[in-house]
């Protein structure tokens, strides 16, 4: 599955992976097979950072 390259799609189409589907970044990235570290960069980036607590990036 590709997923957006815009950092604004990107941010929500993660975000709700995380909430629909997923309880982890870790589970998320590797069921869709994404490099975790370059996810979290492009999203840092763009001024979101990933929450563990809440499971979603926030800005």
């Amino acid at each position: 599955m590709k997923v957006p390259n815009d950092p604004v799609m990107l941010f929500s189409y993660i975000n709700t992976q995380l909430r629909d589907y997923y309880s982890s970044l870790d589970e998320c990235c590797l069921a869709l097979d994404l490099n975790r570290e370059e996810l979290e960069t492009r999203l840092k980036e763009a001024g979101w950072s990933y929450d563990p607590t809440a499971n979603r990036f926030k800005g």
